[in-house]
């Protein structure tokens, strides 16, 4: 038995709250467990230089308050420098939402999802890839309404889980008591056909087989489906 009383193949309770924040054109708070993370979507009319002209672009701005764990963190930025783990997740955070769009029917302006955890205990990526895709449809969803859109850009629905190996037990969506000790560690998004966006595994404690990163992948298949799921009840007809 887990240390919060679920079974290895089930992840943790998630709640979302839409519209958190008055101003942001899409706003989540999302709680995967006590991982507490905000997203919000910000519409700016304007795209970076390597974008090609007409075309849109996603990006994701990641950064961890500093008593959102047990210990008080220095903050990411330090001297304008962010930090190396924030600077890779907030690419793999990009990375996994502009999967979801077409930027050529975004049109030519940026949309930045801001994923700010309020509370980490485990999957904190993953968490802001969920809440930060329900945060980007919201503000496709405000630039529809507002007749700025001829079609809708979102073309598939993106949901982000871990899974890991603790005591060479496979198990789906690590806390951190498990996160903190797991043999290896698998972070995994998905869209709503299964299809896998990233994937990020790591032996930490020992290497692994091809076998058991198919049984993990199989646990994150099953915990990114229950996620899509949620996001489909959530977003209704926006998308």
């Amino acid at each position: 038995m887990r240390a919060d009383g679920r079974k290895w193949d089930e992840g943790r309770k998630v709640t979302v709250t839409t519209g958190f924040t008055k101003f942001a054109e899409g706003s989540v708070l999302i709680r995967c467990g006590d991982t507490v993370v905000l997203c919000n979507a910000s519409v700016e009319d304007k795209t970076p230089p390597h974008v090609k002209p007409g075309w849109g672009w996603v990006t994701a701005e990641y950064s961890m308050l500093p008593r959102a764990n047990r210990e008080r963190s220095r903050r990411d930025v330090d001297k304008l420098k962010l930090s190396s783990r924030s600077a890779e997740i907030q690419r793999l955070i990009g990375r996994s939402l502009r999967a979801a769009v077409d930027r050529e029917a975004l049109g030519e302006r940026t949309i930045t999802i801001d994923c700010d955890v309020l509370q980490g205990d485990g999957g904190t990526r993953t968490a802001s890839v969920t809440g930060g895709f329900i945060a980007l449809a919201l503000a496709v969803g405000k630039l529809r309404q507002q007749g700025l859109l001829e079609r809708n850009p979102i073309i598939h629905y993106v949901a982000g889980i871990s899974a890991g190996i603790v005591d060479d037990r496979a198990m789906l969506d690590l806390q951190y008591s498990e996160d903190s000790r797991a043999q290896v560690d698998l972070n995994c998004v998905m869209n709503e056909r299964g299809e896998i966006i990233e994937l990020q595994g790591t032996g930490e404690g020992r290497g692994f087989t091809v076998a058991e990163q198919q049984t993990l992948l199989q646990l994150c298949a099953k915990g990114n489906a229950d996620l899509i799921a949620m996001e489909k009840e959530i977003l209704g007809d926006i998308i």
